[in-house]
């Protein structure tokens, strides 16, 4: 009896000894909750602990639309919802003002931020993870390399030239893949534009060889295990960057020595005289300009031919515009296109931006709020990632009409069609169109990309007709690609004003 009272006087006495220390914890609990601020969220799921919602979200899907997660969520809870993607808490953003938003405003409210695996294979000198002063050296670099000027007097005359050694290579009513094409295109134009490589030269196609192993690598899971893709992306970005420093000591080789340096055109050359840049600031810029001039551009010329062949008209009237130039041309004496030229190609620049806008090249960007911000109600607290999901934009049933068609006619500034189907705001396409993103990060060779399916799809329309060989369509992955590879079959014809129509194939 007296055991038990003495235990009940113990508990007693231990509850009065620990209750200041507990209202002194609840209290400085209170007090920690009241200094920190309220957000109020957007709606959305965070998804499973760890891995959130990046496996849905990653999902392969047809690249003209925006994908069952994507839709389903915006559905669900209006254009801007938080998740957890990537090993982070993200708001995600598929309205055109909060996009346009935070491109602007880009070093000031919001930052690049790539996932670590990106910059581990591109390099942390790559233009697509720096950010603030040295970005805007290594942007203003590329800028100066890449000015009008340059595109004007080297760069359309190269374009054109490796164009035809592709189209040329073509033989009659063969079949093979596009995309292949495609890349074996815009690969030889960098190589050449980059380091004055020749195509076809032993060390170009071996140098194109590390460069399918590394690009693999870009797109695949970032698992740095041996037999993976990555792993095998990082030894071929190795044997890539020693090519490269081998053609650096041989410029600054044959520079010490006096030999005059016929290569000063080519981006090296011009880094090497004109930047103060060290060895790997270096090696990692030319990889990423080559990762972004080559890729991106191969893709689009790609859905440009894929778009295409499912629009006649759009044909019809590329082969009039084209055909008008070459005869200008004939009666001049020239044969070479000029800058003059491709000023000409109105509807064929509605093409490209069509083929822009529906494939979406670049479907989101990857970016990270430096201050807590807020935009029509919603909090985006400070250090949460932010993904602006541009394909979303371009494939708005409220901007665009019939977003997800083919419509290359709604670029005209004058409906030459005259239904009101083809009639899109012009408003709507000049503020939210983006497929080369914007503010301070926009790319730096949009210019070159577009006068690379301009000058591509002239000698195109004027010299072939195309069909697809098998069924395929562009999935995003969410990098864009065609699981055949575009398998077409080509007939060769010489374009005129009296021949006009679209040939029935012969089988073969």
């Amino acid at each position: 009896m007296r055991e038990s009272q003495a235990s009940s006087m113990s508990d007693s006495q231990l509850v009065l000894f620990l209750l200041p220390s507990l209202m002194s914890l609840l209290l400085i609990l209170i007090l920690v909750q009241r200094r920190q601020p309220r957000f109020n969220l957007p709606p959305g799921s965070m998804g499973w602990p760890f891995l959130g919602e990046t496996i849905g979200y990653l999902r392969p899907y047809s690249a003209t639309s925006l994908g069952e997660f994507m839709e389903q969520h915006i559905s669900r809870y209006g254009k801007i919802y938080k998740s957890n993607l990537f090993g982070e808490p993200t708001i995600v953003s598929a309205d055109a003002g909060l996009n346009r938003y935070i491109l602007q405003n880009e070093g000031r409210l919001f930052e690049c931020s790539y996932p670590r695996s990106i910059g581990g294979i591109l390099g942390k000198w790559s233009m697509l993870v720096l950010v603030g002063d040295m970005h805007r050296d290594m942007r203003s670099i590329s800028l100066n390399f890449l000015s009008h000027a340059r595109l004007r007097t080297h760069l359309l005359r190269e374009v054109e030239k490796q164009t035809l050694l592709v189209l040329n290579s073509w033989k009659e009513n063969s079949t093979f893949s596009a995309q292949d094409e495609a890349k074996k295109f815009t690969f030889n134009l960098m190589a050449r534009h980059i380091m004055s490589l020749d195509p076809g030269k032993p060390e170009t196609e071996q140098l194109k060889k590390e460069y399918v192993t590394f690009m693999k690598g870009v797109v695949s899971a970032p698992l740095n295990l041996p037999g993976t893709a990555y792993r095998k992306a990082l030894q071929s970005r190795s044997t890539i960057l020693k090519f490269i420093e081998r053609k650096m000591d041989e410029r600054i080789e044959r520079t010490k020595e006096g030999i005059e340096n016929m290569e000063e055109d080519d981006l090296l050359g011009w880094v090497l005289k004109h930047s103060n840049l060290s060895t790997e600031q270096i090696l990692d810029l030319i990889l990423s300009l080559l990762f972004a001039g080559h890729e991106t551009s191969s893709v689009a010329i790609a859905l440009a031919i894929y778009f295409l062949q499912g629009c006649p008209g759009a044909v019809q009237q590329l082969q009039e515009e084209h055909s008008e130039i070459v005869r200008a041309k004939k009666q001049s004496g020239e044969t070479e296109l000029n800058w003059e030229d491709y000023k000409k190609m109105e509807f064929t620049q509605c093409v490209i931006s069509e083929t822009l806008r529906l494939g979406n090249v670049v479907r989101f960007l990857h970016r990270k709020a430096l201050k807590d911000v807020r935009y029509k109600g919603y909090d985006i607290p400070r250090g949460w990632k932010v993904l602006p999901v541009i394909a979303a934009v371009h494939l708005d049933c409220s901007l665009f009409d019939q977003p997800h068609h083919f419509i290359p006619w709604r670029w005209q500034n004058n409906n030459a069609r005259g239904s009101s189907n083809y009639t899109n705001t012009t408003t709507a396409a000049s503020n939210h169109y983006m497929p080369f993103g914007g503010g301070p990060r926009l790319c730096a060779g949009s210019e070159l990309a577009k006068l690379e399916m301009a000058i591509f799809i002239h000698h195109l329309v004027l010299n072939y007709y195309w069909e697809l060989a098998d069924a395929d369509q562009a999935f995003a992955y969410p990098f864009v690609d065609f699981p055949k590879g575009l398998p077409i079959r080509v007939q060769h014809h010489s374009f005129t004003s009296k021949n006009c129509c679209i040939p029935v194939f012969r089988r073969a």
